[in-house]
């Protein structure tokens, strides 16, 4: 168990960003099309971050045309290319699950000044 401690405490990434719950982003996805790769924005708000270390994911979710999309992504993928914050949320919550049931501007989370 300590060995695998060591190998994930040296792959980690160093560049990770600092991004809680509640915050709006912009995550570079790495999509690979047959030979070809691209790089795919996805932005939306943070509603959940779970586990740790390693194996640390984050949920972003984002309303487009009308429909909800929510997507997982591992912190420390080569898929993941970086990502960007576009705003800070100010929440009191760790998971963010009742936004999936609002509508509209129900649906917004305030943002938070620094």
């Amino acid at each position: 168990m300590d060995a695998l401690k060591l190998i994930s405490d040296s792959s980690m990434k160093e560049n990770v960003p600092q991004f809680n719950v509640g915050d709006t982003v912009k995550v570079h996805v790495q999509i690979k099309e047959g030979d070809k790769s691209r790089i795919q924005i996805f932005e939306g708000t943070v509603i959940a971050k779970k586990h740790g270390g390693i194996n640390e994911t984050f949920t972003v979710r984002r309303v487009a045309h009308g429909c909800g999309i929510e997507r997982v992504f591992p912190l420390h993928s080569p898929v993941v290319d970086k990502v960007e914050v576009v705003r800070c949320g100010k929440v009191r919550r760790a998971k963010l699950y009742y936004l999936r049931d609002r509508v509209g501007k129900a649906a917004k989370v305030k943002e938070q000044i620094r």
